[in-house]
């Protein structure tokens, strides 16, 4: 059997991040809906930039667009509510079967707003309304300024797709966020069975950074046993950061207060693993993968692993195995002198700062398009 599919038995959904018009018009999406059992989508502004970079998708617009005085801006939100809308068409079929359980695709707020609640409020809803699909998510960033947006957008009735999130404290910030905005939508008479969330926290990038750090605290003069500790957290930092804020999933969406929610039919904010393709070439391909398998919770994955995955990935349920050893790896990294917050701080800074990036480059490349003779 092939083993995304096998992933479904244990509670997990499988989504593709990766989107563009070519995976609506050639059939891309719904193939990996047919032969893989994938259930959603995700997109960033990375992914739009290479989109349209690196493709002729989008000529009719530009062709459509020229000489008519439409902004770059105006133009890229186009084309990307056109694509987001037709992969949750492809979708709707996913979502009727689930019963709103799976099947979205989503769309991210301009990263330039992660710092203003306001904005992000105003952006948010803007997209949600012209997306008009109930099986979209908006994605809103999970900074300090992301917090309180996204619970006034649950408590709205609106489904939202949480991102940039890297340390425990921030997670548990917003699973808390997502039950106060259903309390809220509950007692306005919302229906929160219509409500749907995910929290998607970052893998890889976290062993990126610590791998470097723990290079840097070898080559200043590191002694034979610091060596040796250090080369035993090397790969093990985010998958043991995973497992327990999965533990603080289960406990949050274990609590009293929960169950007042669910009784009314509300859906727990499922844990979706982000950033999930190996960056480190000495670490299995499929590691972020087969050791993230659990119920209730999703991985979104770009198109190589999931090929990667198909082919060679090990099912099991991986996900609450050895929570002592994950609490070790932690101590031990702090032992060490590398702070988790420290790290944790710096890739938020950085996703916020690379998606702003992303963003630019994409703007100038419609910019260019658009004045393309």
């Amino acid at each position: 059997m092939n083993p995304l599919r096998q992933l479904a038995e244990l509670g997990q959904s499988i989504w593709v991040d990766n989107l563009q018009r070519s995976y609506i018009t050639k059939g891309t999406l719904k193939k990996f809906i047919d032969e893989d059992g994938l259930t959603g989508l995700t997109s960033n502004p990375t992914i739009f930039q290479k989109a349209v970079s690196g493709s002729e998708d989008y000529e009719d617009l530009f062709a459509e667009a020229k000489g008519k005085g439409v902004s770059g801006n105006d133009l890229y939100e186009k084309l990307a509510v056109r694509d987001v809308q037709g992969a949750a068409d492809i979708l709707r079929p996913v979502y009727d079967a689930r019963k709103g359980q799976d099947g979205y695709a989503s769309l991210e707020v301009s990263p330039r707003l992660a710092h203003d609640t306001q904005a992000t409020l105003e952006e948010a809803r803007r997209l949600w309304k012209t997306l008009s699909r109930p099986n979209v998510m908006i994605k809103v960033p999970g900074t300090e300024a992301g917090v309180p947006a996204f619970e006034q957008l649950t408590a709205e009735g609106i489904n939202v797709n949480v991102t940039l999130l890297f340390s425990q404290e921030r997670y548990r910030k917003i699973a808390e966020a997502y039950v106060s905005g259903l309390e809220k939508f509950a007692a306005s008479g919302g229906d929160v069975s219509k409500v749907a969330s995910v929290a998607s926290f970052f893998v890889s990038r976290i062993d990126s950074i610590v791998d470097k750090e723990i290079e840097k605290k070898v080559k200043a003069g590191a002694t034979a046993e610091q060596k040796k500790a250090l080369d035993t957290l090397s790969g093990k930092v985010a998958i043991a950061n995973a497992k327990l804020a999965y533990r603080a999933f289960k406990e949050i969406f274990g609590s009293a207060r929960w169950k007042t929610l669910a009784a009314k039919g509300a859906r727990v904010q499922r844990v979706l693993w982000a950033s999930t393709s190996t960056k480190n070439p000495k670490l299995r391909d499929v590691l972020y993968v087969e050791e993230l398998i659990g119920r209730d919770t999703v991985n979104t994955l770009p198109p190589a692993t999931i090929d990667a995955f198909r082919d060679h990935g090990k099912v099991r349920a991986s996900l609450e195995e050895d929570l002592a050893g994950a609490e070790e790896t932690m101590r031990q990294l702090e032992a060490s002198g590398i702070s988790m917050k420290t790290v944790t701080e710096e890739l938020a800074t950085d996703g916020i700062r690379l998606f702003s990036e992303s963003f630019d480059q994409l703007l100038s490349a419609v910019g260019e398009k658009l004045g393309a003779k």
